[in-house]
């Protein structure tokens, strides 16, 4: 049996979020002063809603109703649950440093915190559920954002450059950079005073007068500091990460995969991010919220990384998978003009989201015309068409083929 069903995802309004991006692109009035995520699948915290007989349902209710429409291989290999999540992002101000756990660890991690009676909402609780969470994004604009351990050589020369930081070049000459990390995330505000003051003092000038380049970490450290309202009695050790981590600029168009362990931060830009269905996030600083540095420390992959960056999507093919690593999604963009036709079948539940013109879906009893912004839920073993009504184009979610 065929299921196809109109979608209307969830904002999360969180205060690191833009203003306009959001509602512009679904085609909405702002209610809120931020927009910062778009959520479409079947989070439990925030699940997406069906549009069935003129009624909204919860997805997640329909899953646990229907199961079927996960697809065999799904239910085999992730249970009765959707196993990702898609997104929209607008980051108007820097994210906290964070990774994600491993299966193994986020189980662990979830069962020990269970165990210890700490309430799932608890501000304080670090593993939210039993799920890893690797995720890829595409940048909808230029992106900027931390990814992994800069290799030591490099890391080595940047923070030599640096009069205040060149004490902690001698040391990481010694050190592997797990020992190193796990330093700098302890230090106290007398030290990260001492690190970071001269370089806030030196740099002021030329951050306001826009001479730093976006690839200086001075520049970030001076954004974050103002952007995030941090005050030089109260500094935080995220603020040293700048020079440990790579600094990543995506394009348009472009994206990068984030592995469990890889510290990462995303700093400005809009992107389309799809992850395991999850929200374990073990935080590394630049945020309010709760930092577990004993987890931390235990959960973070420290090896050097060379950011490897998604390819852009080939214009010249209509439906394009971007590659990685995933087993629990994958995310293709489909290329319309005004009556191209696309037959399709679904082997696993696929959410569509229309980034830009419109277009129809048709299957047996159904017809959904979708705009910018709209989205649908495909269950598995559908045979539908798409037809495009303008040019555009659209994303989709699914498992890998």
């Amino acid at each position: 049996m065929t299921h196809i069903y109109k979608l209307t995802g969830t904002p999360q309004h969180y205060v690191w979020g833009g203003k306009d991006y959001i509602p512009e692109l679904l085609g909405v009035e702002k209610t809120q002063p931020y927009y910062a995520e778009w959520w479409l699948g079947a989070h439990t915290s925030s699940p997406s809603n069906l549009e069935i007989d003129g009624k909204n349902r919860p997805l997640t209710d329909f899953i646990a109703e229907n199961p079927q429409v996960l697809g065999q291989s799904s239910l085999e290999h992730f249970g009765e649950e959707l196993p990702y999540l898609l997104k929209i992002l607008d980051v108007a101000k820097p994210l906290s440093i964070q990774l994600h756990p491993t299966k193994q660890q986020a189980e662990e991690g979830f069962a020990k915190e269970n165990a210890a009676g700490i309430d799932l909402k608890d501000p304080t609780r670090t593993y939210k559920d039993r799920n890893h969470k690797p995720e890829m994004m595409i940048a909808l604009s230029d992106f900027w954002l931390l990814h992994g351990f800069r290799p030591k050589a490099e890391m080595l020369a940047v923070l030599s450059e640096r009069p205040s930081l060149a004490d902690l070049a001698k040391k990481l000459e010694n050190q592997d950079i797990a020992t190193f990390y796990a330093e700098i995330m302890q230090a106290d505000q007398l030290q990260l005073s001492t690190w970071l003051n001269p370089i806030i003092e030196s740099n002021k000038a030329l951050y306001q007068q826009q001479k730093l380049s976006m690839e200086n970490p001075d520049y970030w450290v001076l954004y974050t500091l103002e952007a995030m309202e941090i005050s030089p009695e109260k500094l935080d050790a995220g603020l040293i990460c700048f020079y440990l981590f790579n600094i990543v600029h995506v394009k348009k168009g472009e994206g990068i995969f984030q592995d469990a362990g890889i510290p990462h931060a995303y700093l400005r830009g809009q992107n389309i991010e799809l992850m395991a269905c999850s929200d374990n996030v073990i935080r590394g600083g630049l945020t309010p919220k709760h930092i577990d540095i004993p987890e931390l420390l235990r959960v973070v992959d420290c090896r050097e990384v060379i950011p490897q960056l998604i390819d852009i999507a080939d214009e010249n093919q209509a439906i394009f998978t971007y590659a990685t690593p995933a087993k629990d999604f994958a995310l293709s963009q489909i290329r319309y003009q005004p009556n191209n036709k696309f037959k399709l079948n679904s082997s696993t539940a696929e959410i569509l989201f229309v980034m830009q013109g419109e277009l129809k879906i048709t299957a047996e009893n159904t017809e959904l015309t979708l705009k910018q912004g709209e989205s649908a839920f495909i269950g598995a073993n559908s045979t539908y068409q798409l037809e495009g009504c303008t040019e555009g184009y659209a994303v989709s979610a699914h498992l890998p083929k």
